[in-house]
């Protein structure tokens, strides 16, 4: 059952604003205003065929620490509120809100895309980032293992891979990125918002608990996988207290490294977080508003290339230092991708060498 309070339950959003590209839209019946919100079901998570002939999209921007990427989902039924992709779902027709989060595009195709691309004489063996934008461990990789046989390919070629995640799921891959680590190809990282499950849910409703994401890091620890912690996002007036303890308790269970980003509400993200802060957070709405704009030169979002991801200003600042000295104090590394592509191998080269 659903809190009309709260929205629909499972879900980031309740609200699925207009596609800002597109003239009509669905508008829904004014009379439905006064149904029990308690008596309307969630909706069920829709799986639509992703029909891409090009697996690896690249980018040029100089602050996200990657220029490849594999994508096998659009859309992410993680559902977090803040996600910064969720205006890519705009360019498909569909809604930045409730739509990104049940309307999920699979790339069924995914690895055989990928082995040709690594298989071509034009690809120069460099990191690939696994994902770029949406989660490629979200709750429908456990059935449709996608992303797990695009680390098979992967683990074929030996080219390098950097993957970041907010599920558990990445444990259940332990073999396949045991043998890439053996070769000093991979590195993983998990996601931490908050330590508090209770806001966890509320904020990242379908994404693993806080004690499920340490408990990933410590199994892929274990096995020999470097492995690193993102703070991220860092919400100002809500979870920026908490850098410190997240920064310990992954150093606790084998992280090596750390990262941080803060929240970015783009287009189509902005007036979600607004309306969920009204929904959960009344009390503490304006001051995590008034945070935002004063590490944003005034505005809900900045996109400008270098200030983006940490924000400017004295309290971009005070949330710099908090990371420096929890990092400092938890014994890990900034955050650095630096993998070898050394071991590189294309599998049909090394069969025609037997004829040699």
């Amino acid at each position: 059952m659903n809190d009309p309070r709260n929205g629909l339950r499972g879900r980031g959003t309740s609200e699925n604003p207009p596609n800002r590209f597109e003239r009509t839209w669905f508008e829904p019946d004014p009379d439905a205003a006064e149904l029990d919100l308690d008596e309307t079901p969630a909706p069920a998570t829709e799986f639509l065929r992703d029909s891409t002939r090009v697996i690896l999209a690249s980018n040029d921007s100089p602050d996200v620490g990657f220029d490849v990427s594999i994508n096998p989902y659009r859309g992410c039924e993680h559902g977090c509120i803040y996600c910064y992709a969720r205006p890519t779902h705009e360019y498909l027709g569909f809604s930045a809100g409730l739509d990104f989060e049940t309307k999920i595009l699979v790339k069924e195709n995914a690895p055989e895309l990928l082995r040709r691309e690594l298989a071509s004489p034009r690809w120069v063996p460099r990191t690939i980032a696994l994902s770029g934008v949406t989660d490629p461990y979200q709750p429908a990789e456990r059935r449709l293992r996608l992303t797990r046989r695009c680390l098979e390919v992967l683990a074929e070629f030996l080219n390098p891979v950097g993957i970041i995640t907010k599920n558990r799921l990445v444990a259940r891959d332990v073999d396949i990125l045991g043998r890439l680590a053996a070769h000093e190809v991979v590195v993983v990282f998990l996601s931490i918002t908050t330590l508090d499950p209770v806001l966890a849910r509320t904020m990242e409703p379908r994404a693993s608990t806080p004690s499920a994401r340490l408990l990933a890091l410590e199994t892929l620890s274990a096995a020999g996988v470097p492995v690193g912690v993102m703070v991220a996002p860092v919400i100002p007036g809500l979870t920026d207290h908490e850098i410190p303890a997240i920064l310990a308790a992954a150093a606790q269970a084998g992280a090596q490294s750390a990262g941080y980003v803060t929240v970015r509400l783009p287009l189509g993200v902005g007036g979600l977080f607004d309306d969920w802060l009204t929904r959960h957070f009344p009390d503490r709405k304006e001051k995590v508003l008034h945070r935002i704009r004063e590490i944003r030169g005034g505005r809900i979002n900045d996109s400008q290339f270098g200030s983006r991801m940490q924000g400017q200003g004295v309290f971009a600042d005070t949330i710099a230092q908090l990371f420096a000295t929890g990092l400092k104090r938890a014994g890990l590394t900034p955050r650095r991708v630096s993998l070898s592509t050394a071991s590189f191998r294309r599998p049909g080269d090394r069969q025609l060498k037997l004829f040699d």
